[in-house]
């Protein structure tokens, strides 16, 4: 038998402790083939050596493929944020309740007032003006003032009122005192400032205006007929107020009351042609409607339109455009258009008389 460092086939020939040499000189440093092929390379740790000779290489667990836990919680919790956001703002609650009060139609009445007698007229703008009523009246946008001090209601704040009041005086001065709509061509610019809900009953009473109290075009804006007549002075006097009040908690509404007066001539007049300038008086007395989100478009919804306008001849229709009656005209005696009391769905024909103090004294 071997000793204790021999191979299992005893000691090699001619190595130690096969002849000749000491056992003890080659014993630590020679090793047979089958000695090393028998022998077990490995090390181990000291953990290892009291754990019962565990592997002393600790293996790196494999890469787990695809998200790891914490992620797809990540990718859930994003998921939920954004589908919160967009429910929230499909479903607000201004919007919800703005919806549920919108749709009601605006309500219009459009007055002609005729004179008395023959249309006053004079070759100087300033001299009419001067001796009318509107002598004292304030210039284009400058008569559209807004109240001061401006205060916050008990569910809107101070800024949410001057809007609302701004987004009124915006549709005046655009409906009533613009060049461009007045000679009777653009709406555009009016349009824009009307709650989408109306926005069908708008295009309707410009293509196909009517005296139903619902779709007359000079319901929602003042204009002339561009063949008959055109403005003599751009500086048109206006006067009126403005007020605003809350209705309820997402109500605020707005009520206009101005007089405007135009300086109108004949169509292709020369500025220095005598006694062919006269003056136009219109009163238009309006109520507007806003929530917040019409606060936020800069819109509004208009409830009731009142206008009375003059000098007019009673038996022509105003629905499309205003037909003044110019410096030495005269209203026709037929009085206002007849009405049918057997036909449904029609307004019946109003009529005035422009009192003789409404008229400048030339």
């Amino acid at each position: 038998m071997g000793g204790p460092v021999d191979p299992p086939e005893g000691p090699p020939e001619g190595g130690p402790g096969g002849g000749g040499a000491s056992d003890d000189e080659y014993r630590s440093v020679v090793f047979d083939e089958s000695f090393v092929r028998a022998a077990r390379l490995q090390e181990f740790s000291a953990q290892e050596r009291i754990s019962d000779h565990a592997p002393a290489v600790r293996r790196t667990p494999a890469l787990r493929r695809g998200l790891t836990r914490q992620a797809v919680i990540l990718v859930v919790l994003i998921v939920i944020a954004f589908g919160t956001a967009i429910y929230m703002g499909v479903r607000s609650p201004y919007r919800t309740t703005a919806v549920a009060r919108h749709g009601e139609p605006l309500r219009m009445t459009v007055i002609p007032l005729a004179p008395t007698g023959a249309v006053p007229g004079a070759a100087s703008v300033h001299d009419l003006y001067e001796h009318s009523p509107a002598a004292r009246f304030r210039t284009a946008a400058d008569g559209i003032a807004l109240p001061t001090p401006v205060r916050r209601t008990a569910h809107f704040s101070d800024s949410q009122v001057v809007a609302a009041l701004t987004t009124v005086k915006d549709y005046l001065v655009d409906s009533s005192l613009d060049p461009d709509v007045l000679t009777g061509g653009a709406v555009r610019s009016v349009r824009m400032l009307v709650d989408p809900q109306q926005l069908d009953q708008f295009d309707q009473s410009f293509d196909q205006p009517v005296v139903d109290g619902r779709h007359a075009a000079t319901g929602w804006l003042v204009r002339f007929d561009p063949a008959q007549a055109e403005l003599a002075d751009p500086h048109i006097r206006v006067q009126g107020t403005l007020h605003a009040a809350e209705t309820d908690t997402d109500s605020l509404e707005v009520t206009s009351d101005h007089t405007f007066v135009y300086a109108l001539r004949p169509v292709g007049t020369a500025a220095g042609d005598r006694a062919r300038a006269s003056l136009f008086t219109v009163r238009r007395e309006l109520h507007f409607r806003f929530d917040r989100e019409d606060l936020r478009n800069h819109q509004a919804e208009l409830l009731v339109s009142y206008l009375q306008a003059g000098p007019l001849s009673c038996s022509v229709d105003a629905a499309e455009r205003l037909h003044p009656l110019l410096a030495g005209e005269t209203a026709k005696k037929d009085g206002p258009a007849g009405t049918d009391p057997y036909a449904t769905g029609g307004a019946t024909a109003l009529c005035g008389a422009l009192a003789p103090s409404a008229q400048p004294s030339v």
